[in-house]
């Protein structure tokens, strides 16, 4: 049997046309020096990490060395990120700065989708890592504090304004930052014994009053990106959806599921703006 790998070469460099061919490349590259230290002989996340950069844009060995698996969550280093997305044609412009210095140091980062009216601008201050508990943290946030800054904000950024390209992924810079919670078992609670049937004990029972359906904060963002009828009133929602993540209101998930609601309605609205009639 042929132990050569069927490949494609792109302008890009590898591209692994099957199963068998991705995982023999993978096996390969667990055993080399070229493997990053936590994927050093485990083939099988080799090739997942592969798999999870293909989807994204990246090419094998580029997935290997950009791709990160944090607390079980695999993410994208920030320099990977904002390559995939300048690489994209929805990508008009990205650009950064970091203003101040000290406790007034500011990051900003502004990136504009093609055809959406408003740019999205993010800022990391110090004082928002201080209220998330990084600032003076060991580590990076001590040694390179302006750097951390500037990649929190670009990867904020990037989640708003590109969820359809980094496909829900988040910055491995920022997974890091993850807390991580031990689930301790809940206890058992004890089986409550019912009563044996009496029947002097039987009342009529009571006819419930209607009760008001109440929707979570999700379902309620839900609805209203369906009623959203023009782009000012996208870039509102997300700009609330951010607001809802920062504030704890939305779980990660939640607001990468309303940001690519709100990309697929936004394209939706410049699709009908742009529709010239018969």
């Amino acid at each position: 049997m042929s132990t050569e790998i069927s490949t494609h070469t792109q302008p890009r460099g590898l591209s692994l046309q099957s199963v068998a061919d991705a995982m023999k490349f993978s096996e390969m590259v667990a055993n080399s020096d070229f493997a990053p230290k936590d994927f050093r002989g485990k083939a099988a996340s080799c090739m997942l990490a592969i798999q999870c950069g293909a989807e994204i844009g990246l090419a094998p060995l580029q997935a290997l060395q950009s791709i990160a698996v944090v607390n079980g969550r695999p993410a994208v280093y920030g320099d990977a990120a904002l390559a995939v997305v300048k690489a994209s044609h929805v990508c008009e412009y990205v650009t950064e700065a970091v203003d101040g210095d000290g406790d007034q140091m500011v990051a900003t980062c502004t990136a504009q989708r093609r055809g959406y009216p408003q740019p999205t601008v993010v800022t990391f201050s110090v004082a928002d890592a201080k209220k998330a508990g990084l600032w003076g943290k060991s580590g990076p946030w001590s040694q390179y504090s302006r750097r951390m800054l500037q990649m929190r904000a670009r990867g904020f950024a990037l989640r708003d304004a590109f969820p359809d390209v980094l496909k829900g992924l988040v910055t491995a810079e920022e997974a890091q930052d993850y807390p991580v919670h031990n689930v301790a078992e809940t206890p058992r609670q004890p089986v409550e014994m019912r009563p044996k049937f009496v029947a002097e004990r039987i009342v009529p029972l009571k006819t419930p009053s209607p009760v008001t359906p109440e929707f979570s904060p999700v379902e309620k963002a839900r609805l209203a990106v369906s009623r959203a009828a023009t782009l000012e009133r996208c870039d509102a929602l997300r700009k609330h959806t951010s607001e809802r993540l920062a504030d704890g209101t939305f779980s990660q998930a939640e607001h990468d599921e309303i940001a690519g609601l709100l990309v697929t309605k936004a394209e939706m609205l410049i699709g009908a703006e742009t529709e010239v009639p018969a």
